[in-house]
């Protein structure tokens, strides 16, 4: 079996609902306490065996491509001022991992940036993974991935059950009867009749060539994006296997608008041995 040791990292996204701060700033360079979104999905991945990290961004992505590479301006001035620590950590940021970065070109759709990859990933197996998704778990959610696929080799997708009112605004899968987490079919948005589970794929993957060479050929969907679920479900009837991986000891949260933004920023900090019993005295205080 093939290891996998390369990641594509969706990043081409306007932020358009964080507006005015993303009219210069990048949304998966948003601070999660101090670190930037797209950090902790980077650290996830470096976690899991990731050597070639692959973002597909545009022209106004510069600020996340300056936070992976050496500044050795920064650097000498933490080393003259003794601030240590701080210096180790912005050293480790740009050693984490091989950077590749490529312009997005094509429709728009979450499967565009696949196929901006292609050329990079070639024929073997990857990580896919949307900027503005976060799994806050024990073990890197990307290592528990690649552990389904081992056992499953195929498309495998993070899954997470979400409330009968959001599931209109997700990719829902159906499993398999007989199954414990095989995928029969994926509907892209649908209505709550029309749903086959409340099973949301959420923006972690293992795919392979096959869906690039479907994306290739495949028309736009709905809202007239090219979408990455729509895919996976011409794979699955094509006769591939596709396979559900939930998170174990943790979840996924979702960055993608300032209210989820908020709600990850207060579990992250609530993590943080160094913040947590201030910042929970602080809650109960205003909470009052």
């Amino acid at each position: 079996m093939q290891k996998i040791t390369k990641a594509v990292i969706a990043v081409a996204g306007s932020g358009t609902r964080f507006l005015p701060v993303t009219k210069s700033q990048p949304k998966e360079m948003l601070p999660i306490v101090d670190k930037p979104i797209v950090q902790y999905i980077v650290e996830e991945l470096v976690d899991a065996g990731i050597k070639d990290i692959i973002m597909i961004t545009t022209g106004s992505k510069k600020p996340l491509e300056d936070h992976f590479d050496i500044n050795l301006e920064l650097e000498q001035q933490l080393l003259k001022t003794k601030k240590l620590d701080y210096l180790e950590q912005i050293k480790r940021i740009a050693n984490l991992a091989n950077y590749i970065y490529i312009r997005q070109k094509g429709p728009y759709g979450n499967g565009t940036p696949v196929l901006c990859a292609e050329s990079v990933v070639g024929g073997e197996p990857f990580i896919y993974a949307f900027g503005d998704d976060l799994v806050k778990s024990k073990k890197s959610f990307t290592k528990q991935l690649i552990e389904e696929y081992e056992k499953n080799p195929g498309i495998i997708m993070g899954v997470q059950k979400v409330a009968k009112k959001d599931i209109s605004k997700y990719g829902i899968v159906g499993i398999k009867k007989g199954t414990k987490n095989q995928i029969e079919k994926i509907i892209e948005k649908p209505s709550i009749e029309e749903a086959p589970s409340d099973l949301a794929i959420f923006g972690r993957y293992i795919l392979n060539y096959d869906i690039i060479k479907i994306l290739e050929n495949q028309t736009l969907g709905k809202n007239n994006e090219l979408w990455i679920a729509d895919a996976i479900d011409t794979y699955i009837k094509n006769g591939g296997n596709a396979y559900a991986k939930q998170t174990e000891n943790g979840k996924w949260l979702t960055t993608g608008d300032p209210l989820n933004f908020l709600q990850a920023t207060v579990e992250y900090a609530l993590d943080r041995n160094d913040l947590k019993n201030d910042f929970k005295k602080y809650l109960k205080q205003i909470l009052k």
